[in-house]
């Protein structure tokens, strides 16, 4: 069950579940976090958190009007981790966050399963942990819940991949224990009727490593925020993203960055692809330094390549530095293009256009798919971008 608990001294209400704790207040961070689906306004679309969405495409996710109609189906494949189908009064449900939207509240309130994946302390897995969750299907509704525990000192990687169609309203949990390393792929690969919001939410321990790279090519509208916490000294994120658009697809990042402990790490660096008639990716990143966070270093940076006439990229960085003790911080965002001078150097050394233009897709990519570790996943996502470039030459 839930415990509410109130604080006078900001006269907000913070909710507890399951040993989550609520993200600080600040003036970047203050994004109120409760289980309670009331406790959030029906956003209109003209909020800061919603003014790029397209509101009637979420389906009614984000008011209320969309009720589960399926249920979603999660596979787990490989070798060494524990995993476990629980119901919602689990005491480690809520470790890695809290809900800090409608949507995400709604799929908190709406799940009746969750399924944990732990990889047990001091243990290094050797192959990959692959989490499929398959969708209800055209025209169906689900929420839906995941946690993946990397416990102390424990190293695994975990590839989380979406696939199939309907409507998904849902909570991923990664929680990083003291001095474990946690690398996670999560491959949103949807049929083209489909619709996602997700909520990631990461704990980070003491001197834990968290590398997170998402991957979104399918779907027809798909919205994913990502909130980082660091729990001690240490933490070490590392946010990568890579996002190719079509016609009237909708693609939205959205990513928070609390840095509230002293002497820790983050890096984000998101690039994305846009091709069709009314494609649109948005990319929203904030950085936040509080007050006690010395000798933080962070730097996010996003770039976007327009490959075509009517494809728009809306790209915001943001952040916010509470204190002057420093490692360092910074930020950049780039939209653009393709580089006349790169397709002017291939093409005067005998490469037709339509492969130049392919060969600069894949160098704007490729920095992001070296660091894939899983060759199976690196092979299909480097297939699937061949596939969309054979679009953009057609």
């Amino acid at each position: 069950m839930s415990t509410t608990k109130t604080d006078a001294q900001h006269g907000l209400t913070e909710h507890s579940h399951g040993g989550g704790s609520g993200i600080p207040q600040s003036s970047r961070g203050a994004r109120f976090t409760s289980y309670d689906v009331e406790a959030f306004e029906v956003p209109g679309g003209r909020e800061e958190d919603w003014r790029f969405t397209p509101m009637k495409r979420l389906k009614g996710l984000h008011d209320g009007t969309a009720t589960a109609t399926g249920n979603i189906k999660v596979e787990v494949t490989g070798d060494g981790a524990t995993v476990e189908t629980v119901g919602r009064e689990d005491a480690r449900i809520g470790n890695g966050g809290i809900p800090s939207d409608r949507i995400a509240a709604q799929a908190w309130s709406s799940f009746t399963e969750a399924t944990i994946v732990t990889v047990p302390k001091d243990t290094k897995l050797e192959g990959p942990i692959t989490v499929t969750v398959h969708g209800p299907g055209e025209g169906q509704v689900a929420f839906g819940h995941l946690q993946v525990r990397a416990e102390q000192f424990a190293e695994a990687v975990v590839v989380v991949d979406y696939r199939g169609s309907g409507t998904l309203g849902d909570n991923v949990e990664f929680v990083a224990g003291d001095g474990a390393q946690l690398r996670v792929v999560s491959v949103h690969d949807w049929a083209d009727d489909a619709t996602q919001a997700s909520s990631e939410h990461a704990y980070l321990g003491r001197d834990a490593v968290f590398r997170h790279l998402a991957v979104t090519l399918g779907g027809d509208l798909v919205r994913v925020n990502t909130t980082i916490t660091y729990g001690d000294k240490g933490g070490d994120a590392e946010l990568l993203g890579l996002y190719f658009a079509d016609a009237g697809q909708h693609l939205e990042h959205r990513m928070l960055v609390d840095h509230a402990v002293p002497n820790c790490r983050s890096n984000v660096l998101y690039k994305g692809a846009l091709q069709g008639d009314a494609a649109h990716s948005v990319w929203i990143g904030d950085v936040l330094i509080r007050a006690a966070a010395e000798g933080t270093d962070t730097y996010e940076l996003n770039r976007n390549l327009v490959l075509t006439e009517g494809a728009r990229a809306d790209s915001v960085p943001n952040l916010e530095i509470e204190t002057g003790e420093i490692e360092g911080a910074g930020h950049a965002s780039a939209t653009g293009r393709f580089d006349d001078e790169q397709l002017f150097y291939l093409q005067a050394r005998g490469i037709p256009q339509d492969q130049a233009r392919r060969l600069v897709v894949r160098g704007f990519f490729g920095e992001l798919l070296q660091k894939i570790t899983v060759p199976e996943v690196r092979e299909r996502l480097e297939a699937a971008i061949e596939a969309e470039l054979a679009v953009v030459g057609a």
